[in-house]
């Protein structure tokens, strides 16, 4: 059992740490962009351990720490740290106090382990070579933060070799973990169809160009295209999440704005779709007499880990978990996250760790109000990384 391994133990002594400092975060969660308390902590705990820091992104944080044991590879550590609008209930004593935020995503898990890991790294930094650099990152959940730290150098100088990260999953138990080799998580592009008609007189529909007859052709027609157009083995949706027009229910309808989003986990299908949403949308209108205007906004990369990396974290886990509590996921999540920006600039892998307990009645989703970990995950999580962030500063070229 992973609890016998002497790293573990020695870890283990900072559990009542990892707890205090999670329920500190936990009290106290910001909403993306505005992290500017959970900033200052962050920098006063690590003031406080003696590790180099700068501010970063606006309201993160880039920590670095180099070893004094020799020479070794830049391993990049990743955590995020905003918070969501959920309203928490508040029977637990450490239950948030801002009213209506709440980290319902377990980002104040990742920035603890990720100051646990620092925090152990620095004690023994003579026992190792390299740089390792902790990203603790803000708006994870709106505006894609990692981008703004890569676009600010947080990869360079020294330049990352590797990079980590890590996000607590309640449907994986304590101590188990699940990863995939290549894609994990897709890429999401925003969508906006501008259909254009003329307006008439309800009775005398002939007299124009409904907006609406054409906005729900094209509707039925994305629907098409995912069902028929489309190999149901590529991952892949297209949703269409608004749709607004019309100003009279006896007015003939002269414009019709659709808004929805896509999600795919490959750039030849991501493309493709795109071009196929325009092409339809267009040909449509104009076969009614009307015309559409299309336009996308690319939000986050596809999430796809580098093969070598996620065999090595399979690996290093499967050796103090054991086999049967590594899984491989399944297929990609439609789902997004942001941690592929660090992955475009260095080889890389993003792993879910176990925080739920069944016996603790500790289960309930992400994003909810009811969710909650079960708090020795912190300890796991330290105790993963650590091994892993070691592994990585050794490493040689895995390609």
């Amino acid at each position: 059992m992973y609890q016998e391994h002497h790293l573990y133990k020695l870890l283990a002594q900072d559990e009542t740490w990892l707890i205090e400092t999670r329920r500190r975060i936990h009290q106290n969660p910001e909403l993306s962009e505005g992290e500017h308390e959970t900033q200052k902590f962050i920098e006063d705990v690590l003031d406080s351990l003696g590790i180099q820091h700068e501010k970063i992104a606006d309201t993160g944080v880039l920590a670095v720490v180099t070893g004094k044991g020799g020479t070794g590879n830049v391993v990049g550590i990743r955590a995020d740290i905003d918070a969501l609008p959920i309203q928490e209930p508040e029977f637990k004593p450490y239950a948030s106090k801002n009213k209506g935020v709440m980290h319902a995503c377990g980002h104040d898990a990742h920035t603890t382990i990720l100051l646990g890991t620092l925090k152990y790294l620095k004690e023994h930094e003579s026992q190792w070579g390299g740089t390792v650099k902790g990203f603790f990152q803000p708006a994870e959940e709106t505006v894609g933060g990692a981008d703004r730290m890569v676009q600010e150098g947080c990869m360079d100088n020294p330049k990352v070799d590797y990079v980590i990260g890590l996000h607590v999953m309640p449907y994986l138990e304590v101590g188990e973990i699940e990863t995939r080799e290549g894609k994990l998580n897709a890429a999401s592009d925003s969508f906006k169809i501008a259909v254009r008609g003329k307006a008439a007189h309800g009775a005398y529909p002939e007299k124009g160009v409904d907006a609406i007859n054409i906005a729900a052709q094209v509707v039925t027609g994305i629907n098409g295209i995912m069902s028929r157009q489309i190999s149901p083995l590529n991952q892949a949706v297209i949703t269409v999440g608004q749709i607004h027009g019309g100003v009279k229910n006896n007015i003939l309808c002269d414009e019709v704005v659709l808004s929805g989003m896509m999600r795919t986990t490959d750039e030849v299908t991501r493309k493709d779709l795109k071009q196929r949403v325009e092409r339809l949308a267009v040909a449509i209108s104009e076969g009614n007499g009307g015309h559409a205007e299309v336009s996308f906004r690319e939000g986050y990369q596809a999430l796809i880990n580098d093969i070598p990396v996620a065999r090595k974290v399979k690996a290093l886990a499967a050796s103090v978990l054991g086999n049967e509590h590594v899984y491989e996921k399944e297929a990609p999540s439609l789902g997004v996250e942001d941690f592929s920006f660090f992955l475009d600039r260095a080889p890389g892998a993003f792993y879910h760790l176990g925080c739920g307990n069944q016996s603790k009645e500790i289960s309930s989703a992400l994003h909810t109000e009811q969710f909650e970990i079960d708090e020795t995950c912190l300890t796991v999580g330290v105790f993963l990384q650590s091994l892993i962030t070691l592994d990585l500063l050794m490493r040689g070229d895995m390609k």
